[in-house]
């Protein structure tokens, strides 16, 4: 065998061009040493953390959804270089908002945040004084009150009040127009209680438009179906906030702000990179938000009616299979307005099963793999798929029909 001196040797004899070239080719070789794969880690086993199959749906508490491919792809190659953070917004923000048919749109970090900024902008418009002055709305000129129905108002409202207004609420269009005053920045809509208001969307749009005063409307877990993406838009709401971590599959920390033009840009004044704003903590990276953009262009291009099947088949085997346990009774349904999906309502008669949902809960949450169900009644539970990896619609279907029958 040639040792390293004799096979230089050789190569000098070949033309230069060949001889420089088998050169820095052997030498490069020799150089670099061969790349050592780093080990994976599974960081869930090494902090004890209990992993699930999530048969429950989009839950916060549970991190919501898993991302696709793609859309890890988009972030772990934006992680590589640096930009500038309003640059990527503005390029980022024109193509979602002629996506969603909106005239603007801001990537946020979620649709809680979403609140908190549209209402901000509403509140600044392009005042940076005022910006800073945020909560604090005594004697800045600032209005200071939103509107929204009694059976809108619920805990999340939080991001409306975080900017120092408070929130005044009505039933009817006439309390409506009791109601504003001088004071009166925002007519806020709830979407998933829609149907437990007695005034609905184009008549809440109507009023704001009526009084000159600005809509906003939460559809955070409302979608599918996908038209809801640019429904309220085209319906004329001044801002409209939707979480990017359910069913879009896109970071679970990120989501969209989308409207008028003069408010995502007085919004963005609160938001960072600035600082000493109200929003200085509600940041969003770079990749995040690449990886929402990928998320949300992914999710328009879906074949929805072949998806919605997909559920639909999957979920009838798990009906199949717990309907042949005596005493066990199933129902289909769909939400009508927010995790609009096909659900499977599992009750038991208790003279036949002698187990209550909370033990039967808990038996497959402590059993291997670990499995969570939504809640219901009692003597019942829901099971939704669309969180479901391939196949673990299989053993979701086992593992109940097991507790079911022993029990």
């Amino acid at each position: 065998m040639l040792n390293r001196r004799e096979l230089i040797q050789r190569l000098s004899a070949f033309p230069l061009v060949g001889g420089l070239l088998g050169s820095v080719s052997f030498t490069s070789a020799m150089a670099s040493p061969p790349t050592k794969e780093v080990p994976k880690r599974d960081l869930f086993k090494e902090f004890g953390v209990r992993t699930f199959i999530n048969a429950a749906g989009t839950l916060t508490y549970m991190t919501g959804s898993l991302m696709h491919d793609e859309v890890l792809d988009a972030i772990n190659n934006s992680a590589k270089d640096f930009c500038l953070l309003d640059e990527l917004q503005d390029k980022v923000g024109e193509k979602i908002a002629k996506m969603v048919h909106s005239e603007a749109a801001v990537v946020t970090s979620g649709a809680f945040s979403g609140m908190t900024l549209g209402l901000a902008g509403i509140l600044t418009g392009m005042d940076e004084k005022k910006v800073r002055e945020l909560p604090h709305l005594e004697y800045t000129g600032m209005k200071s009150e939103v509107i929204c129905q009694v059976s809108h108002d619920i805990a999340y409202n939080q991001a409306l009040t975080n900017t120092g207004c408070r929130i005044v609420r009505v039933e009817t269009a006439e309390d409506v127009a009791r109601a504003i005053n001088e004071r009166t920045a925002l007519l806020h809509f709830l979407h998933i209680e829609s149907d437990k208001g007695k005034i609905q969307h184009e008549e809440w749009v109507a009023l704001g438009r009526k009084h000159g005063i600005p809509t906003s409307i939460d559809i955070a877990a409302d979608v599918p179906p996908v038209s809801n993406l640019w429904r309220f838009n085209d319906m004329g709401f001044d801002f409209v906030v939707i979480s990017g971590g359910k069913a879009m599959r896109g970071p679970q920390s990120a989501g969209i702000l989308m409207g008028k033009k003069d408010i995502i840009a007085a919004a963005r004044l609160s938001m960072p990179p600035r600082g000493s704003t109200i929003g200085r903590g509600m940041k969003i990276n770079k990749e995040e938000i690449l990886g929402m953009y990928v998320a949300l262009e992914r999710y328009l291009n879906e074949d929805h009616d072949k998806e919605w099947k997909d559920w639909e088949d999957r979920l009838a085997h798990i009906e199949k299979a717990v309907n042949s346990v005596q005493g066990v009774t199933t129902e289909v349904h769909v939400p009508p307005l927010g995790n609009h999906t096909p659900t499977l309502r599992i009750s038991w008669d208790d003279a036949s099963v002698k187990l209550s949902d909370k033990q039967l809960r808990e038996n497959l949450r402590s059993g291997s793999p670990s499995i969570e169900l939504g809640g219901g009644a009692s003597n019942s539970v829901s099971v939704t798929v669309f969180m479901l990896k391939p196949g673990q619609e299989k053993i979701v279907a086992s593992r109940l029909k097991e507790e079911l029958s022993r029990a």
